[in-house]
C-alpha cells in the first residue's frame, strides 16, 4: 500500500517540477518590482476598473446561469458536486504538501483521494471526511509562501477576482498540475472549469445579500485575511489595519 500510495503521489511531481523554477523566479522579479512602490494597492485604479468589469460580467453572464442551476439541482446533487470537485483540489494538496515537507499531510490527503475516488465514487461521495481522513487544504500560492516569495501586490484579475502575485503565480501551476489539466482535452478541460464556477457562483448567492458599503474594499479585505488564514496555518495577525481608511464603518 505504501508503494502505491508513494507512486499515486509523485507520478505528476517531475513535469510539475519543471515549471516550479522559472514560476518562482518571475513571481520573486515581479513582487520585488511592485513592492517598491506604495503598499496599500498601488494597482487600485487597475483593481477597481477590473473589479467593475468582473462585476458587470458576473451580473449579465454567470449569475443568472447561477440561479438557474441553483434553482433546477437537489441538494443532494449540488453537495455530490462539490464533493467531486473538492476531490481534485485534495490532489493538488498532496502535491503542495510534498513541496512544503509535510508528509503527513501529503499522505492524508492521499488516503483522501484513493478513499473518495474508490468507494465514495469518484469523488461524489465525502467518504474520507465520513471516517475521520482529515483534510490540508493548501495550493501552490501557499507553496511559494512558505518558501519565502513575498506575496506582492493585491490584484483583480479578469473574470477569477481577487489575488495577489504570488497567489496568482500559484494558480498557473496548480492548474498545470492537476489530474483535469494533465488528462482532459482543452473542450473537456474548459467545460469542467466552467461547470465548477457555475456551482461556486451558485453557492455564494446567499452571502452577497450582507455586503454593504464600499465592495471593492469588501471582497479585497476578505480575500486577503482568508489567505493570511490559509498561509499562516490559521495564526493570523492584523495585518490589514492600513486599510481601515477605505472602510464606512456606519454602513458595514
Amino acid at each position: 500500500m505504501l508503494r502505491y500510495v508513494t507512486n499515486y503521489s509523485l507520478r505528476p511531481l517531475a513535469s510539475l517540477a519543471a515549471s516550479v523554477t522559472p514560476v518562482v523566479l518571475l513571481t520573486a522579479l515581479l513582487v520585488g518590482t511592485v513592492q517598491a512602490q506604495d503598499e496599500m494597492d498601488p494597482w487600485e485604479g487597475y483593481n477597481r476598473w477590473m473589479f467593475e468589469f468582473n462585476d458587470a460580467s458576473d451580473r449579465i453572464l454567470i449569475k443568472p446561469v447561477a440561479r438557474g442551476y441553483d434553482a433546477i439541482m437537489p441538494e443532494p446533487a449540488r453537495i455530490g458536486v462539490n464533493n467531486f470537485f473538492s476531490n481534485f483540489y485534495d490532489f493538488n494538496g498532496v502535491l503542495n504538501a510534498l513541496l512544503q515537507g509535510r508528509i503527513e499531510e501529503a499522505f492524508n490527503n492521499t488516503f483522501r483521494v484513493i478513499t473518495n475516488s474508490t468507494i465514495g465514487l469518484l469523488g461524489l461521495f465525502d467518504v474520507a471526511s465520513m471516517t475521520g481522513i482529515p483534510r490540508y487544504e493548501t495550493d501552490f500560492g501557499h507553496t511559494l509562501s512558505i518558501w519565502g516569495v513575498p506575496r506582492g501586490n493585491f490584484v483583480m484579475l479578469p473574470f477569477i477576482g481577487p489575488s495577489t502575485v504570488r497567489s496568482a503565480s500559484g494558480m498557473a501551476v496548480d492548474a498545470f498540475a492537476s489530474p483535469t489539466g494533465q488528462l482532459m482535452n482543452d473542450e473537456a478541460y474548459w467545460g469542467l472549469r466552467v461547470f465548477n464556477l457555475i456551482d461556486l457562483r451558485a453557492g455564494l448567492l446567499d452571502a452577497e445579500e450582507i455586503i454593504t458599503g464600499d465592495r471593492y474594499v469588501f471582497y479585497r479585505d476578505i480575500y486577503l485575511q482568508n489567505r493570511a488564514m490559509l498561509e499562516s496555518d490559521g495564526q493570523v495577525k492584523d495585518d490589514f489595519s492600513e486599510f481601515d481608511n477605505d472602510w464606512d464603518e456606519e454602513e458595514f
